[in-house]
Order: structure tokens, then sequence, then C-alpha cells
């Protein structure tokens, strides 16, 4: 808009300088009109040179004033950037902190499974662990009397854990196997025909295992009629049960239960409350020995307070005869105190020579 009235006053200018020529031009005609042409001339274009220097001023001041609200607006939003910098450069800084913990635990447990790895492939800390596992588990439900870590049997077999139960159904042994080697084979196996082949592996695997705890941990007339098998892995023992029921059976039949460590934690719930019941029963026992003890107690105390009451009888006969006896001594007392002498306060005459004095005798003894 400036621009425009900047424009229009320059045309005015350019035309009254060009009046001015034409006047100039024609001074000869004009004559004396030309000097006060001029002089009006002039005076016209002073006014416009005020009134152009008064828009400049205007123009100047108007812009300066947006220039300086322009440069308040980019200061502020210049402040607010530079405060949404320093606030996501700060969260970056703590997400990048967590990143880093992150990466220390996810390297920590890296580690953990390189050493799990190593633990597993080695079939006798395979076995330290399942054991160790399975201590883990029998010492957090059971009492320390009700279980016996590498207890040596009768045969000599030194079993992993013994449970003991009274009979029935007697002492349960518990020994943990983990056939891993045939369980990765089944789990790789790339194609149907290598996992049929590793399938059979495995069952002859876990079968082997189910034989051996048989005929080693089952004694008739020692432990009970059963035993366990543990499995330190939920994915091994799923594996057999989802795909191999058919070994699970022949498990049962052969008097071995393969149990996990979250059937096993069940089963030794099972065992803590016929351990409970037991020890309920034998105190049961105690208390009814104790309550026989008692009434043979009651019974010596109901005898001995009869005796009592038939003292208690005997003095109070007793002390009634004695009362009788106090009575008749008080009622002679009264008896004596009350004879009058004869002529009052007079003294009784002496009896005579050989004369007896009678005296008011009274009844009773």
């Amino acid at each position: 808009m400036e621009t425009g009235l900047l424009i229009a006053v320059l045309a005015v200018v350019g035309l009254a300088a060009l009046g001015v020529f034409v006047l100039v031009f024609r001074g000869e005609r004009a004559g004396g009109r030309l000097d006060e042409v001029v002089a009006g001339t002039l005076s016209a274009q002073q006014q416009m040179a005020e009134r152009l220097a008064a828009q400049e001023r205007g123009l100047r001041e108007l812009l300066e004033a947006r220039l300086a609200a322009m440069q308040k607006h980019m200061a502020d939003g210049m402040l607010k950037s530079t405060d949404r910098t320093v606030a996501t450069m700060t969260d970056i800084q703590k997400r990048l902190a967590v990143i880093d913990e992150a990466q220390k635990n996810i390297s920590q447990l890296s580690t953990q499974m390189v050493g799990l790895q190593d633990i597993l492939s080695n079939k006798q800390a395979r076995g330290a662990f399942g054991e160790v596992q399975l201590q883990d588990i029998v010492t957090a439900v059971l009492p320390p009397s009700a279980f016996e870590f590498q207890a040596v049997l009768s045969n000599g077999r030194r079993a992993d854990c013994l449970l003991k139960l009274p009979n029935p159904p007697g002492s349960i042994v518990i020994d943990s196997k983990f056939p891993l080697e045939s369980f990765q084979a089944l789990a790789n196996a790339p194609d149907d025909a290598a996992k049929k082949v590793a399938g059979r592996a495995f069952v002859t695997d876990v079968m082997k295992h189910v034989t051996d705890i048989s005929q080693k941990y089952i004694l008739p007339g020692e432990t009970a009629e059963s035993a366990l098998m543990f499995l330190p892995s939920e994915a091994v023992y799923a594996e057999l049960h989802a795909n191999f029921r058919e070994a699970v059976e022949k498990s049962y039949r052969a008097r071995v239960w393969i149990v996990s460590p979250t059937t096993l934690w069940a089963t030794l719930n099972t065992v803590r409350a016929v351990l409970k019941d037991v020890r309920m029963r034998e105190q049961a026992h105690v208390i009814q020995k104790e309550v026989g003890i008692l009434a043979e107690d009651v019974k010596r105390l109901d005898e001995r307070v009869a005796s009592l009451k038939r003292h208690f009888v005997q003095a109070e006969g007793d002390i009634h005869q004695i009362e009788t006896s106090a009575g008749k001594i008080t009622s002679r007392t009264d008896r004596i105190g009350a004879i009058e002498m004869e002529d009052g306060d007079a003294a009784l005459p002496s009896p005579a020579p050989g004369e007896k004095v009678k005296l008011v005798q009274g009844g009773g003894e």
C-alpha cells in the first residue's frame, strides 16, 4: 500500500514538472503570468514535498514498528524453539541412558545364556542343574524331616531325592533326568522325515530313563510301588505329553510318573497334605491317651472328694456333740448363778456335823 502511494506522489510531481515545462514553452504567450504560474507551481511542489516527507516519516515509523514486531516475534519463536530443543535433547539423553542400560542387561543376559548353554551341553553339568532345581523345589515345599537327598537304598543305588512317607504308600524316590540332545534334535529337524527319526530317538531316550528308574528305585518293602522321574524343563515335558502319549502311557505301566517343575510342585503339595494328615492322626492318638489319663485323674479326684465329704460329715457330728456339751455346761452355770441365798444376802448356815448339803440336781451329763 505504501509503495502505491509513493508511485502516485512521483506521478504528481512528474505532471507538475511537465506543466512547468509547458508553461515555459508557452512563455511568450503568457507573458507576465509566467511568474505567477511558476510561483504557484513551486508552492504546490513545496506542499507536495512536505506531504511526501510526512508520508515518508509515517512510512518509516510504520516499517520500524513492523520490523520491531517481526524481530520480537522471531525472538519469541527462537526462544520457544530453543526450549523445545533443550527439552528434546534432555529426553533424548534419558532415552539413550535407558537404551544403554538395556544394552548392558542384554549383554549380561547373553553372557548368562552362553553360560547356561555351556552347562546344558555337558551331561554331568546338566545333571547337576536338574538336581539343584529339584532340591530347590523340594526344600521350598516340604519340611526337612520329609525328604533326604542322595539317599542310599538297600541295593546300593543312590537316589537324587527320597520322600519319607508312611506306609502306605511308603517312601518315594525322585530321580532327575534331562534328555536334552534328542529333544533339541527333534526341535531342529528340518523336515517331517527328520522329525520322525528324531521323535523315535527322543522316545527311546525317555523310555531308557523310565526303565532305569523302575528297576533301580522301586524296591518292594522298602519304597513305594512307584517312583517319580523329574524333567527340569517344561518344554520337554510339554512335547512328551503333547506328541508322544504312548511313551507316557508306557511310563504309567512301568509305575514311573513323569513330572515337570510345575507338576512336581503340585505333587509335593499333595505329599505335604498327606504328611499333615498323618501327623494329625498321630497327635489324635496322643490326645486320646492323655484324655484317658485325665479321666483316671478325675476319677481319683472324685474318690478323694467323697472321702473328704465323709470326713466333713463326721466332723460336723463331732462339732454338734461339742455344741451340745457346751450348752449343758452353760445351762448348769446359769442355774448355779441363779441360786438365791436365804434371807437375802445372809450367809448360809453352816451345816451341822455330819449333815450334807443338798443341791438341786440337773439332768444330763
